[in-house]
């Protein structure tokens, strides 16, 4: 209760020993008076706590004006905002770590609602600091005084807080930032066009020694060559990059004399950071790039660490001819990876420039490279494994540190003997020496994945694309990637990124369709990616990858005359570039044959595919896809035992238990050769594991592939399609 008179207390206690003091109406009355008597006083007391909390505010702010705080806050927040952007600049220059200037940047935070408090209470005056006066002293009881100082602290972490969140992670970030660059192709000057070349090597030797420096971002090669020829609007180029500096130029080569013009741009306002003139000879070329790269460090205030330092001054080589050579061959790999033909000529190429310089280390290693990209993608034989193998070691024992040495070494292992475990070694090694290096983070991602290492391998793939941002091979990897792993939200948005940065390109296309298919069940992408392949510029394996496509498609759909058309259209000549795809072809006419109830054809053409996969067994023994794709010839021709032994021999060479990536696409195929020999038990017990574990296996691909329709009317395949379906 509110009021406490001794008068109601007392009738309260005479109320219970005795007769009631007042009549029952009276009572009611009473009760009720007093009711509206507490009301009323409570209600004078809210209007008047009201009146006083705004007298109060008022005189709380005028307290603020008249004792300087509003000045003290609004000098204290400039300064600190410039100190925070001077410190974030100048410490660097004397390899202060950012930890440091983070923690003088959060001393200055915290000061903030100190130095408001102290304002408060404190004054300088002519006689030196004072306690400041009170205001109107009566007025001002004690409990509000305190009140002022609380909420003055209050406010002062809040505008702390709020400045902290805008100023922190902008002047720690800055440092970082400005640390990134692009080098757009250098334009050639010569008089000879076809020095183009040299060019690009120049401008690809200068992103090697950048890349080599840790504390630096650099953009690869790839992502930058679309601007060539174009006039570069660096802001556009450093948004599209995630850069802040672009480094453009210009070479003139006349016989052994160079010209070189650089400069240095910052990509957020277009104003020149730096800018340099070297005219030398061209066995001088490496001196260049090298106080090219010193002087960008410089410009950008990077840390450049003595071993850094000591890679970027290494000269490749004394032999200009050979340098040459080099950069022809690089050029020619850089622009042509899907064409077997120009590779050749590359290969030429680099076998010129170590001829003659022996000693040119780097050379071997980026012929080891070429060599063990075309033992994975062209030609598997024994000879070009061994290749690989002994130009990567070759590099190593001419230049042991050498990160391009251990690279090379660890794709020859990688590609070459499925030696996984010495593969990510040898690229943990190369990455500490190619700090920006995306192929380096590419590759440490590619192996992790095969070790069912799944989230390591999402980052480096993640650090690749952002290193390399406009090339698709690093986009098609990443989904993939996703996409074994079900995270087709993930998968597609990598897509998404990836046809941002090249529409243009046939293999993110094709790795659309395929994620279509293999989450949704969904052919319509496939279409699409049918129709823009027209306006593209393909190779010779471009087309036949398209074509294989197109059939494989069509007999999806059960559209078996369509797909026999469409495999039957490739010719053998322009699929011997490709070997192996002579064989695929006759297994899609088999197929397709079998489909359309001929039998008799269907023998023919697998009888055919046999003879052309045995032929390539013989250069590729230890081939895990090529082994599964000729057991599945020899089940559909009848041969059971012989479709077994050989879909044994592709488990053996690539068990899951060994490769998480790769490993389940041949086990999928041995379910296929199980499933076409009428084992559907075994059939479907290798699906429902392949359905439970990281896979390109999903219930919508099996609903729609053809493949699986002699279990269809199986109760078990049935019911796991239903066991399964729930979870996706």
């Amino acid at each position: 209760m509110v009021i406490r008179s001794g008068s109601l207390l007392c009738a309260q206690d005479a109320q219970k020993s005795g007769p009631p003091l007042l009549s029952r109406s009276a009572q009611k009355s009473f009760s009720f008076n007093t009711s509206r008597a507490q009301l009323s006083i409570g209600e004078a007391r809210r209007t008047g706590d009201a009146m006083d909390e705004r007298v109060f505010m008022s005189g709380f702010f005028e307290e603020l004006k008249r004792r300087k705080v509003y000045r003290v806050a609004i000098a204290y927040i400039v300064a600190s905002w410039a100190l925070a952007q001077g410190i974030a600049q100048v410490l660097p220059v004397f390899d202060i770590p950012n930890s440091r200037i983070r923690v003088v940047i959060l001393l200055l935070l915290i000061g903030f609602p100190i130095a408001l408090v102290l304002a408060w209470i404190f004054d300088i005056t002519p006689t030196g600091i004072e306690r400041t006066s009170r205001a109107q002293p009566a007025t001002v009881p004690g409990r509000r005084r305190r009140r002022n100082v609380i909420w003055l602290g209050i406010a002062g972490i809040v505008i702390s807080s709020a400045v902290g969140f805008l100023v922190l992670p902008r002047a720690v970030a800055r440092s970082k930032v400005e640390k990134s660059i692009a080098v757009l192709p250098f334009d050639n000057l010569s008089d000879d066009k076809e020095n183009a070349y040299f060019a690009d090597g120049i401008q690809d030797d200068i992103l090697t020694n950048l890349s080599k420096i840790s504390d630096l971002k650099v953009i690869s090669r790839t992502s930058v060559m679309q601007y060539k020829g174009k006039a570069p609007n660096v802001r556009e180029i450093g948004k599209a990059l995630g850069v802040s500096t672009i480094l453009e130029g210009s070479v003139r080569r006349s016989g052994n004399r160079v010209r070189l013009n650089v400069q240095l741009i910052d990509a957020t306002n277009d104003e020149h950071l730096w800018a340099s003139d070297y005219d030398r000879e061209l066995t001088d070329v490496f001196a260049i790039q090298t106080d090219l790269a010193q002087n960008i460090s410089d410009a950008l205030q990077a840390k450049l660490s003595p071993a850094e330092k000591s890679r970027i001054e290494s000269k490749p080589t004394e032999n200009s001819d050979a340098y040459l050579a080099f950069v022809q061959a690089h050029n020619l790999v850089s622009t042509s990876l899907e064409s077997f033909e120009t590779l050749k000529q590359a290969e030429h190429l680099y076998a010129r420039a170590i001829e003659l310089d022996p000693k040119f280390a780097l050379a071997f290693a980026r012929y080891s490279y070429l060599e063990s990209w075309i033992v994975h993608t062209f030609e598997r034989t024994a000879e070009r494994r061994q290749k690989a193998r002994a130009l990567a070691e070759q590099a190593l024992q001419l230049q042991p540190d050498l990160p391009e040495g251990h690279l090379a070494l660890g794709f020859s292992l990688y590609y070459g003997d499925n030696d996984f475990e010495g593969a990510l070694r040898e690229f943990e090694i190369a990455q500490r020496g190619l700090p920006n290096e995306a192929e380096a983070y590419l590759a440490l991602g590619a192996i992790q994945r095969r070790m069912g290492n799944w989230s390591e391998s999402n980052a480096n793939l993640e650090k690749a694309a952002s290193l390399n941002p406009k090339d698709g091979w690093v986009f098609q990897n990443l989904a993939m990637s996703y996409q074994v792993q079900r995270k087709f939200d993930a998968a597609n948005k990598a897509i998404d990124r990836g046809m941002k940065a090249a529409p243009q390109n046939i293999g993110l296309w094709e790795t659309k369709a395929k994620l279509a298919v293999v989450e949704k069940g969904d052919v319509s992408v496939s279409e699409q990616a049918f129709e823009s392949a027209k306006s593209m510029p393909l190779t010779a394996e471009g087309k036949i990858k398209v074509a294989g496509a197109r059939a494989d498609v069509f007999l999806l759909e059960r559209k078996y005359q369509e797909g026999l058309n469409a495999a039957e259209s490739l010719s053998d000549d322009l699929l011997s570039t490709v070997p192996v795809a002579i064989c695929g072809k006759y297994y899609l006419i088999g197929f397709a044959r079998r489909g359309l109830h001929d039998e008799a054809g269907a023998r023919v053409a697998f009888l055919k595919a046999k003879e052309f996969g045995e032929e390539e067994l013989k250069k590729s023994p230890d081939s895990p896809d090529l082994r599964v794709l000729q057991a599945k010839i020899l089940a559909y021709l009848g041969e059971k035992d012989s479709a077994l032994a050989e879909a044994k021999r592709a488990t053996d060479l690539l068990p899951e238990s060994k490769d998480a990536f790769g490993g389940p696409d041949i086990t999928a195929g041995v379910a296929e050769v199980e499933c076409i020999l009428g084992e559907n038990d075994r059939a479907i017990e290798l699906l429902d594991g392949l359905l439970s574990r990281p896979s390109n296996i999903t219930v919508p691909l099996l609903k729609l592939s053809p493949a699986w329709d002699p279990l269809r009317q199986d109760p078990k395949f049935q019911a796991m399609l239903e066991k399964h379906g729930v979870k996706t």
